[in-house]
């Protein structure tokens, strides 16, 4: 049986070897810069990734929360994408990425490859009220035959949301939680998990390990992965999972 094992690369994007596959999360591999756009947040990215997107290897899915914020599909993400590796999303980013590879999916949808079904699952990238402002984004769990369940936050911020994904999937193996209460001027308001919030979604799937992503890189992270590691050192969950280490789950 292949091992499940993931290397953290940088900001939200990590490679799951899962089931005999190499998937990515929101794949962000630029090089540290400054992202401008009209009407747009600017965003300043920190730190390049650990592995360079060229040294990735054979991708077989991708796993892309939204499409909107460079800091979960900066340009060298959307070169990735736009390769034709299989990518699951929302729908409005299959709408907007053109080339056929993109495959939206609606809340609570599931898609079948290559042995392994994912589930997209509710996620809201900030307090109620926000998706007029950042769009729509999903998460997902990975579920395959003789496999560790696997939930992937995404860019989620609601800890009410993560319990309804808990009334179908508790207990989860392995909860990958994108944190680092991201924030920005004009939303006074976490969008993606905090720390405090981390725990709860954790507590509430009945988790037995939790992966922390989302907690560097970028300057609009207001919590770092120390944050995290705190906010878990009563409960031993949270694995560690140094810059570009494979680490077994």
């Amino acid at each position: 049986m292949p091992t499940t094992a993931i290397t953290w690369i940088g900001g939200p994007t990590a490679l799951l070897e899962y089931a005999g596959l190499r998937i990515v999360t929101d794949p962000t591999f630029d090089s540290p810069q400054i992202y401008e756009e009209p009407g747009e947040t600017t965003l300043v990215k920190t730190a390049g990734p650990a592995i360079d997107r060229g040294d990735l290897g054979e991708v077989d899915l991708i796993l892309l929360s939204h499409h909107g914020h460079k800091d979960n599909l900066d340009w060298e993400g959307l070169e990735l994408v736009a390769t034709g590796v299989p990518t699951l999303s929302t729908l409005q980013a299959a709408s907007d990425l053109f080339g056929g590879s993109v495959i939206g999916l609606d809340n609570w949808e599931t898609h079948e490859f290559r042995g392994v079904t994912v589930t997209s699952v509710p996620a809201l990238h900030g307090p109620p009220g926000s998706e007029k402002f950042v769009g729509p984004v999903t998460g997902f769990v990975l579920e395959a035959p003789g496999e560790p369940t696997i939930y992937v936050s995404g860019d989620n911020a609601s800890v009410p949301l993560v319990r309804q994904i808990a009334e179908r999937f508790a207990p989860v193996d392995v909860a990958i939680l994108f944190a680092g209460a991201a924030r920005v001027p004009g939303l006074d308001a976490a969008l993606t998990l905090t720390a405090t919030d981390a725990v709860a979604a954790a507590s509430a799937l009945q988790a037995t390990t939790v992966v922390g992503l989302h907690t560097a890189d970028w300057a609009h992270f207001s919590e770092t992965t120390a944050d995290l590691e705190a906010a878990f050192a009563a409960s031993g969950l949270l694995l560690a999972t140094p810059r570009g280490e494979r680490v077994e789950l």
